[in-house]
């Protein structure tokens, strides 16, 4: 085999190779040989086919096996013996007219973008501080009355309870109607805009803005026209920012029966106490809040890392990150949902921007993966099978079927897997910087987040 380098260039390499015809006929022949030993065919005894026969019937197939294999092992050798890792498949064509025929050199080449050289950063010398805010009351006091609205019941409101309202007799804030409804724009039914026995409660969230709101002071039997305007980030694309009319019929008024936070709601969601409750709510929002502590101190080590190191990365890699950024930006346009400090600004200073950070993505992403190479940090097969599972549970009723999804392509499985091998390089090295903690109250760690931009390479 010779092989010739044609380019090196940055992260570009090239090469030419030729496969010797005297070494492909050989590799041809003791196929073939092999092959007759093992064929039946009809007028010879099993193991007896001539060579000739056999490569009458299947020469050219065998030529087209043998070329393949001497030009994959041709290229897995010069990969090797140069010590090469290519950023993604090298791109291969052969030269040669007829590389099945007998006789002939096979010339190909071989063009790719190796992954760079890159030195680790002495992460000790990181220093970050880390916010972490405590859990307010309030806070929880607002989530032990979501779950006690989570469990509640409803009775009809009595016509007692409904003249001594100050407001009158109509339906009042937290009511819940049940309600048909035709929505109509232009004078026209439209698509999914109907509803039956639909529970909608006065001042509760769910519907277009305004519709609710419209129906107070409604009485059961009572028909109503409502005047709404979808929102312009409204999830049907066809609807966004237009004006419809709902015709709305009340079928029933129920006034809602919200439970107090005591030990019989407790043993209700299966606590053991009204105070064990209140813990186990506690404990649940200060993991919200410490995976927002998380979350911000990862872009700052993120941040960190980036002025850290220099080194070139693969033109085609930063394509494809930056592709699929631009499929998003234009999928924003076009549903009106560009973010605010994007919109005014044509496409080639958004591209430029945005390449910016495709290139700092993919930086990141290879910074990350030597690392966890060279420490040999791995994602165990428990690790993703849980984490796959608690994918498949957003899927209810379909958990199986997602789970067999995702060990049937190798593509979503690496979905699952990156952003954990990803953590846990982020965790590696947060143990050797050096972190300062900081408690804060909760708003300005909010604060804090909403600041960042959205530049990670997550």
């Amino acid at each position: 085999m010779q092989v010739t380098e044609t380019l090196s260039e940055g992260l570009k390499r090239g090469y030419t190779v030729v496969l010797p015809a005297a070494n492909l006929e050989t590799k041809r022949n003791d196929r073939l040989a092999s092959l007759g030993k093992e064929l039946r065919l009809p007028g010879f005894r099993p193991g007896k086919v001539p060579t000739s026969v056999v490569k009458q019937r299947f020469g050219k197939a065998v030529s087209a096996e043998v070329l393949e294999e001497s030009v994959n092992d041709a290229t897995r050798t010069v990969l090797t013996e140069r010590g090469l890792r290519p950023a993604r498949q090298p791109t291969l064509t052969v030269k040669t007219e007829d590389p099945t025929a007998s006789g002939a050199d096979v010339e190909f080449t071989l063009e790719m973008e190796i992954l760079p050289s890159i030195t680790l950063p002495e992460f000790s010398s990181i220093a970050l501080t880390r916010l972490k805010a405590e859990v307010p009351a309030d806070r929880v006091d607002q989530a032990l009355q979501n779950v006690a609205k989570a469990n509640r019941t409803q009775e009809p409101l009595t016509q007692e309870i409904l003249s001594s309202r100050p407001e009158g007799e109509g339906a009042a804030n937290g009511d819940i109607l049940k309600v048909d409804f035709v929505g109509k724009i232009d004078e026209a039914p439209f698509e999914d805009g109907s509803g039956t026995d639909i529970d909608l409660e006065i001042g509760g969230t769910g519907f277009i803005p305004g519709f609710a709101e419209g129906m107070v002071g409604a009485k059961a039997g009572e028909q109503r026209t409502n005047d709404v305007t979808f929102p312009t980030e409204y999830a049907a694309e066809n609807l966004r920012g237009k004006a419809a009319t709902f015709d709305v019929t009340v079928k029933s008024i129920n006034r809602q029966i919200i439970p107090p936070v005591d030990d019989e709601l407790a043993k209700t969601v299966g606590a053991e106490s009204a105070e064990k409750l209140r813990e186990l709510v506690t404990n649940r929002i200060q993991q919200d809040l410490d995976a927002m502590a998380r979350t911000r101190l990862k872009k700052l080590l993120l941040d960190a890392l980036q002025g850290m190191v220099d080194f070139p990365v693969p033109g085609l890699m930063v394509d494809e990150e930056f592709n699929q950024i631009w499929q998003q930006i234009e999928r924003a346009k076009e549903a009106g949902t560009l973010d605010e400090s994007d919109k005014g600004k044509d496409d080639d200073t958004l591209k430029a921007e945005y390449r910016t950070i495709a290139e700092r993505r993919v930086r990141l992403g290879l910074l990350l993966a030597e690392i966890g190479q060279l420490n040999a940090i791995t994602v165990t097969e428990q690790e993703l099978e849980r984490a796959m599972w608690q994918q498949a549970m957003q899927f209810r009723g379909q958990e199986m079927q997602m789970l067999e999804m995702f060990r049937k392509y190798p593509m979503l499985t690496n979905s699952v897997r990156a952003p954990l091998l990803e953590d846990k390089v982020v965790d590696y090295v947060l143990e050797l910087a050096s972190i300062t903690d900081e408690v804060v109250p909760l708003e300005e760690l909010e604060k804090a987040l909403e600041t960042m931009a959205d530049t990670t390479a997550a």
